[in-house]
């Protein structure tokens, strides 16, 4: 308890006003730029006004843009809220109003968003409550009864831990396989190599680790260094250098100049005060005194929620580099890379005719590439695919063929393709047509994968889910007295893009290789097939399959 009485004593005491008045101009003027880029490069009407199809955020789906040039005015607005916040131009007022707008359009499309998007609502909310007015504003000038020279500790720290859980949690999700071996900054580094000075060394494997190891560091301990008076100077040079180095490597818009305004916050709070000395109310905090139990609490619920949600990925299965789960809100930032296609198929369930569908019709080009590799996203598209051809088929069925590679990974399906989407809802819940992530990290080599599948008009389907030779001959599944193995495959492997379809003939249960988009025809299968787990032996060892799907490798053995 003695702690606590201690901590909140800290928390109320006067600190100078100066870093806050510099970060409110600061933030004021880059927001003020990015909607200036915004008009410059026509985002505006390229994100939310020309196309017809948004990707929702869980939970606000039931948000949409204003109609006719209602964004356009909109933007027009938060470049004026900006403007005003610059100034100090009734600023709680002009606070609201700019988080209000802000996190409206961010909420709007989930293919646009950025972690530095909600990096800026999240600190535009803090400002609200930040007096960031009463010195040097357009607010102090017209009301000298707000003029502060101080204000409370609990404001400044309030920014900095925001941008300290940023960067601590930057850190800790760089401590991965991936990015430990290299991955994606090795291929990302090769295409920059007209970068100042250093671009001629950034094919050297020396060169990429430096870059690896030392972001992991940078993200860690930053903070630490630039609060500790003997190491403040060189971290700082090095803040400095880290922000402008990504600046000039990475189409990432304001994020490096919205970093480093933060970061500065950590630097002692006088080194900000350029308009004059401290005046004798320096010591003298605002009043907040009478709210002191409020503050606190307020300000402990945010802390909670911002330390714990981005664990939540810990949830899921899977990485969520990969299955995407848990993955926003998390500060996983710079961690993937994917490359890959997809393909879309409709099936009507009335005649069992399977047709393609061109997604690109339906989504502008930025859309379609940030969907390619995003379960999420790619559920709710195939729901407004459902939605687009009920008119002219009733009810269908929408399956995809994704097949992606994360940070260099051979490639496999991302999907569970004879899964119908359409009968999947987006909850907060793991997703099981979401398949598991079987390639090793970069440079191992490809390992052969089967999808054993028993989702598809009461058959039991097995998909080679990756660009190589899946062997057949070492296969082998069985279900109580029932066994499919050996020549009742019909052949020694599996290429990719084709499917096993099993069935019934006579009192042996036989299989039969089809291409994947035609293997939909129902078949009979004994209900042990379904229902029971089974037992899948490989060249790898053996295995138990339950549920309506589950991947199966083979790395050799006899």
């Amino acid at each position: 308890m003695q702690v606590i009485r201690k901590l909140r004593h800290i928390l109320f005491e006067p600190v100078d006003i100066a870093p806050l008045v510099f970060f409110r101009v600061a933030f004021g003027a880059v927001m003020l730029w990015e909607v200036w880029r915004y008009f410059e490069h026509t985002r505006v009407e390229r994100y939310y006004i020309e196309p017809t199809f948004f990707f929702p955020y869980f939970g606000f789906d039931w948000l949409h843009p204003l109609p006719g040039d209602g964004m356009i005015w909109l933007f027009y607005g938060l470049g004026l809220l900006s403007l005003a916040i610059l100034l100090g131009i009734f600023y709680r007022v002009s606070m609201v109003m700019f988080w209000l707008g802000f996190t409206y359009v961010f909420l709007l499309d989930k293919a646009q968003y950025l972690n530095h998007f909600y990096l800026v609502s999240l600190i535009s909310f803090l400002m609200i409550f930040i007096p960031a007015h009463r010195a040097a504003s357009v607010d102090a000038r017209w009301r000298p009864a707000i003029r502060a020279s101080s204000a409370p500790t609990w404001s400044l720290w309030l920014l900095r831990g925001q941008m300290g859980i940023v960067y601590f949690y930057g850190g800790i999700a760089k401590i991965n396989p991936d990015w430990l071996a290299g991955q994606p900054l090795r291929k990302w580094l090769a295409e920059r190599t007209d970068f100042p000075f250093i671009g001629q060394w950034f094919t050297e494997e020396w060169m990429v680790y430096l870059f690896s190891y030392g972001g992991l560091l940078f993200d860690l301990f930053i903070v630490p260094l630039i609060l500790w008076r003997r190491t403040r100077i060189p971290a700082l040079v090095l803040a400095l250098f880290f922000h402008l180095s990504n600046a000039r490597l990475f189409n990432i818009g304001i994020f490096p100049w919205f970093a480093i305004a933060i970061t500065l916050l950590y630097l002692p709070p006088h080194w900000f005060r350029w308009w004059g000395r401290t005046s004798s109310d320096a010591t003298q905090s605002p009043a907040y005194t009478s709210h002191r139990r409020w503050i606190l609490a307020g300000i402990a619920f945010y802390g909670a929620v911002q330390v714990l949600l981005p664990l939540r990925h810990w949830l899921y299965p899977g990485d969520p580099s990969w299955t995407e789960e848990g993955h926003l809100y998390s500060w996983h930032m710079r961690l993937r890379e994917k490359d890959g296609y997809i393909n879309f198929f409709a099936n009507d369930p009335a005649n069992g005719t399977i047709w393609p569908i061109t997604g690109e019709a339906y989504l502008t080009a930025r859309q379609f590439n940030e969907m390619t590799d995003n379960p999420q996203m790619i559920l709710h598209f195939a729901h407004h695919l459902a939605d687009q051809h009920q008119a002219d088929h009733g009810d269908i069925g929408v399956h995809v063929w994704a097949m992606i590679s994360l940070n260099s990974r051979a490639p496999q399906l991302l999907l569970d393709p004879t899964a119908d989407l359409t009968a999947q809802s987006d909850t907060l819940l793991p997703a099981n047509w979401i398949l598991p992530l079987v390639q090793r990290p970069y440079p191992h080599e490809p390992v052969p994968a089967l999808l054993i599948s028993r989702r598809q008009h009461d058959s039991l389907l097995l998909i080679n889910i990756t660009h190589r030779t899946f062997p057949l001959y070492r296969l082998s599944l069985e279900t109580g007295d029932l066994l499919l193995a050996e020549k009742a495959f019909g052949a020694d492997e599996l290429l990719p893009g084709e499917c096993l379809l099993a069935h019934t003939e006579s009192a042996d249960l036989m299989a039969i290789v089809a291409p994947c988009n035609e293997a939909g025809a129902r078949i009979s299968i004994p209900s042990e097939w379904l229902t029971e787990p089974l037992m899948v032996r490989t060249g790898s060892g053996a295995s138990v399959c339950s549920g309506p799907a589950c991947v199966v490798v083979d790395e050799g053995g006899d």
